[in-house]
């Protein structure tokens, strides 16, 4: 089995945040494949389903972000996934609008979701990267990936959250190269700073 968790806040007042877009690619990937009903569980909704004959168990954990580990941990638990079977989607304000990057382990890079899942995981969790650039200064972040996005973002925010969905049969089977690569086929997007751009650097 593996456990895609989406990061997010629960309430309608987040709902259409930058840090909410984990969520967002979970709704997607239940539309896409086909999930069975959502219900609450572990301190999150979940839904269950298949992808290509992999069982997967998708996760929005309601704890609010900061505590996000503690509803995937005690999943994780429940059916002995390891870590490595276990992927989390979350906004990424390092990547630029659009960009997409796998990556498995490391640090929490200020993301405090991905920092309370290395402290009930272990850091060997694979995290789903979601471009949602950068305000340009550290004193705007909070107000940036709290803020909702905006209509001129729909474009590649929907095209991002189709293609998570699409290709995710690679990332089931274990090849987050290409998963990464078909993602970024399927909705490609400029690469740039998005702190030196928010700068005019």
């Amino acid at each position: 089995m593996i456990i895609i968790a989406g990061l997010g806040n629960p309430g309608a007042k987040y709902e259409k945040n930058r840090h909410n877009i984990g969520f967002m690619a979970a709704d997607e990937i239940a539309r896409r494949w086909s999930f069975g009903p959502e219900r609450a569980k572990y301190q999150s909704i979940v839904s269950e389903g298949e992808v290509e004959g992999v069982k997967v168990l998708l996760m929005k954990p309601q704890t609010y972000m900061n505590e996000s580990g503690r509803a995937v941990g005690e999943a994780a638990r429940f059916y002995k996934v390891k870590p490595e079977h276990v992927i989390v989607f979350h906004d990424e304000i390092d990547l630029a609008p659009g960009r997409f990057r796998m990556k498995k382990g490391g640090g929490a890079a200020g993301q405090n979701g991905v920092r309370s899942l290395i402290s009930h995981l272990g850091a060997d969790f694979r995290r789903a990267r979601m471009g949602v650039g950068h305000p340009g200064e550290p004193q705007l972040v909070h107000a940036h990936v709290l803020g909702d996005f905006h209509k001129a973002d729909k474009p590649w925010l929907d095209a991002m959250l189709q293609a998570c969905a699409d290709a995710l049969p690679f990332a089931v089977n274990g090849d987050d190269e290409r998963y990464q690569g078909e993602v970024m086929r399927l909705a490609p997007a400029p690469k740039f700073s998005p702190r030196q751009a928010a700068r005019g650097e």
